[in-house]
């Protein structure tokens, strides 16, 4: 009887979100109040644009078209190897333009545990580089950092115009406000180390796996994470401007490939955080092309009446014998150990790797202030676009630096 009646009530505040900008930010900070039961996780994909909204256009193809394709690979290998568990929800499977607004809500009223809106990137035609830039970009939601993850985001956020009532819907929505930085922190704040920890996994799989250039882990204001209750990410998987990556985007080997990437680090989150939202232990998500995820260290599920932490979220079970936290520069995360000298870790020193996730996840260094580990990580980032700041502890993870 309680669950059917939470049920209901967050079903019921999710029609609100029709309501407007201040509707969404009351009713998402409603939903995260509320623990699911036991149940199927459920992924929403979203692939950008669509009918109307072609998104970033390329010589032979535009933007609308890839990301359909790859999330439809995507939804597949979930349906096909974790459908058991696992319910895929889209926000289009066709070529229709569905509002940004709309997006958000369907993530909403489904319930979702993970949010991933796939795009394709460009630059403006008066960038001198247009023909040569390439790579994959995550972001998670945040302040905006630089002037490019700026462009990016007005990019995107820009098919809001295409609706005849953007300036009603969206009044009020601007990333650059205080007021919508300190909207940011309440409802997102706590999901957003997932957030990023599932974008560092996406961003070292495309590299690994489809081959795509890393250019970084970031954060800036898109409307599609802010408006959403759950841990969510975007992702740019290349540059349709750059003549060879818009072949590769537009090839199925290449969709296939880019689709590929994000299930696996799709396997290795499921598998941190997966037993958390349905209760039940599975046998661990096997990832493709390296045998498959490493099981995770099992501990009990809590108890129904105490807060809901994932075991991976713990205090470690031996910490150091002085109980210090080090301060360390994670730079990329690869499904199985890279051997002695790997020419992926581009000659960095003092590396280590912890494992977590089904994941190796690499390091640099180890300090003893914060301070120390963002002077540190200006350096590595030279190489590292994505590198971030984890605090450790007893050899695992208790803690990361946004």
């Amino acid at each position: 009887m309680k669950a059917s009646l939470l049920k209901y009530l967050k079903s019921s505040v999710c029609r609100l979100f029709a309501g407007g900008l201040k509707t969404v930010i009351v009713a998402a900070l409603f939903l995260a109040a509320f623990p699911a039961a036991a149940r199927d996780f459920v992924v929403v994909l979203d692939p950008g644009h669509g009918g109307k909204d072609f998104g970033a256009v390329g010589k032979i193809t535009n933007e609308k078209t890839i990301v359909l394709d790859v999330a439809k690979i995507l939804g597949s290998m979930i349906d096909s190897n974790l459908g058991d568990r696992v319910k895929t929800v889209y926000t289009r499977k066709s070529d229709v333009f569905i509002p940004l607004s709309d997006r958000a809500a369907i993530a909403n009223k489904a319930q979702a545990d993970l949010f991933i809106s796939i795009h394709v990137n460009s630059v403006d035609r008066r960038n001198r580089n247009r023909s040569t830039i390439q790579g994959c970009q995550v972001y998670t939601l945040g302040l905006h950092k630089t002037a490019e993850n700026l462009a990016v985001a007005k990019r995107e956020n820009a098919v809001m115009e295409l609706e005849a009532d953007h300036s009603v819907k969206y009044a009020g929505f601007d990333p650059n406000s205080l007021e919508s930085d300190i909207i940011f922190e309440l409802s997102q704040n706590k999901r957003l180390d997932q957030s990023i920890e599932f974008a560092d996994a996406v961003h070292s799989e495309l590299s690994a796996c489809a081959g795509r250039a890393p250019k970084g882990v970031r954060q800036a204001g898109f409307w599609v994470l802010w408006a959403t209750s759950m841990p969510s990410v975007l992702v740019e998987l290349d540059f349709i401007c750059n003549p060879n990556s818009e072949r590769y985007l537009d090839s199925d080997k290449g969709k296939k490939a880019l689709a590929t990437s994000i299930y696996n680090a799709f396997c290795s989150y499921l598998n941190t955080y997966g037993e958390c939202v349905t209760g039940e232990r599975h046998e661990p998500a096997k990832r493709v092309g390296d045998g498959g995820a490493a099981p995770l260290r099992r501990a009990p599920l809590p108890d129904a009446t105490a807060p809901q932490v994932c075991p991976e979220e713990q205090a470690p079970a031996e910490a150091a014998p002085d109980g210090r936290e080090v301060w360390k520069v994670q730079v990329m995360a690869t499904g199985s150990p890279l051997p002695p000298g790997s020419a992926q870790l581009k000659g960095l020193p003092d590396v280590s790797y912890y494992k977590e996730g089904g994941m190796c996840k690499y390091t640099t260094g180890a300090y003893t202030s914060a301070k120390e580990a963002r002077k540190a990580l200006k350096q590595v980032r030279k190489r590292f676009p994505g590198a971030f700041i984890v605090i450790m502890r007893g050899g695992r993870r208790v803690g990361m630096e946004k």
